[in-house]
């Protein structure tokens, strides 16, 4: 596949006429930060990404931005130095946050209620109520303490324009957040694959809830935290297995937790591109790319997905079309339409580590509630 077939160049007489809408106040303001902007299909390391220091932050950062940039959700890679803080700030748009390394602390707090800290760890996932003022410390006078980051800040600062509005504004979303002694409490509500929650100590060995229509056997949890629109999911798959290939809208960061694998990636009607991911690479699916992920490693696999519900795609009973079929109008590719060279691939690479896949009870088990073919 060619560049030019990927990226859908066209000619500068056509560009031209769209240069005045290339930039955004987004983008502007991005750049205004002096970060570098890494165009973040795939992260090989989030632990070792090069960083730039931020001296707006106080730490350092990087910004993994790739399409959804312009229209959802955004990423960034922050580190806090040993002993040290980031500077407080406040902003209009929501902020899921995961960490990557380290153990530090964060405080919230606004004029509706007092001010509330918690303590977080390598593994913690949590997210920043709206418009609330927060500052992170590193607990320990040693080592740095690294997080990856994904907000809706596109949309917000698109919609106002104003930086010093989106971050300066003081209203107070009380129904958000009050002050409450036990918001970021380590707890939560199941209501379905749902996990109402503010605060995940450790996602990477977080109890999870069977999903066979994703296929392989695997586990699957989804969260909502802060009572915002953004959302997140854990997924698990099983040694030997796979997930089905599926496409969704713009800007879903899958962060990988555990194991070691694969994903293939392309738009619609052209050759896959392979991206291979160990504990802290990161994808990122363009926009309606047909995406897969393989498990080659000796463990089971599972990644975080943080997402701005905005892009979500659903039917009218409000499931997600990525999880359903494609013969009755979903997203999802099932076992029994996947082209022949997904299953010999992935059995080569296995070989390659003396394993085998263990697919075939997934295979039959589809079999059960497939819909007829369609013409």
């Amino acid at each position: 596949m060619s560049d030019s077939t990927r990226n859908a160049l066209v000619s500068d007489a056509i560009a031209k006429k769209f240069e005045t809408e290339k930039a955004t106040p987004y983008t502007r303001w991005v750049a205004s930060e002096g970060l570098d902007i890494i165009d973040a299909m795939h992260v090989a390391n989030l632990h070792t990404v090069d960083l730039k220091p931020w001296a707006r932050r106080g730490g350092k950062g990087v910004y993994l931005n790739h399409d959804a940039s312009r229209t959802s959700n955004d990423c960034y890679v922050c580190e806090i130095a040993p002993g040290g803080e980031l500077a407080p700030q406040r902003q209009l748009f929501e902020e899921m946050i995961y960490i990557l390394d380290g153990r530090g602390s964060t405080s919230v707090w606004n004029e509706a209620g007092r001010k509330v800290s918690f303590e977080w760890q390598a593994g913690a996932i949590f997210a920043i109520p709206l418009n609330t003022s927060h500052q992170h410390f590193n607990g320990s006078g040693k080592d740095a303490a690294r997080f990856v980051s994904v907000t809706n800040g596109p949309v917000i600062i698109n919609a106002f324009g104003d930086t010093a509005f989106v971050f300066g504004t003081p209203f107070d979303f009380k129904d958000r957040f009050s002050g409450e002694s036990d918001y970021f409490a380590n707890k939560g509500e199941q209501k379905g694959l749902l996990l109402d929650t503010n605060f995940v100590a450790d996602a990477i060995n977080l109890p999870l809830m069977a999903a066979k229509e994703r296929g392989a056997g695997g586990g699957h949890i989804r969260f909502s935290m802060a009572r915002g629109s953004m959302n997140s999911h854990i997924s698990q798959f099983p040694v030997g297995t796979y997930k089905k290939a599926h496409a969704h809208g713009p800007g879903a960061h899958v962060i990988i937790l555990s194991g070691e694998g694969y994903s293939l990636m392309a738009p619609e009607g052209e050759p896959s591109r392979q991206f291979d991911w160990q504990e802290g690479s990161m994808i990122v699916p363009p926009n309606m790319w047909m995406h897969q992920h393989f498990n080659t490693g000796s463990t089971p696999a599972r990644y975080l997905a943080f997402k701005a519900e905005g892009v979500s795609i659903r039917n009218a009973q409000g499931v997600p079309k990525a999880w359903i079929s494609r013969r009755v109008g979903g997203h999802q590719v099932d076992y029994a339409d996947e082209p022949a060279q997904v299953r010999e691939g992935f059995a080569a690479a296995l070989a390659r580590v003396g394993l085998e896949p263990r697919m075939d009870a997934a295979y039959q088990a589809e079999l059960a509630d497939l819909p007829p073919a369609r013409a």
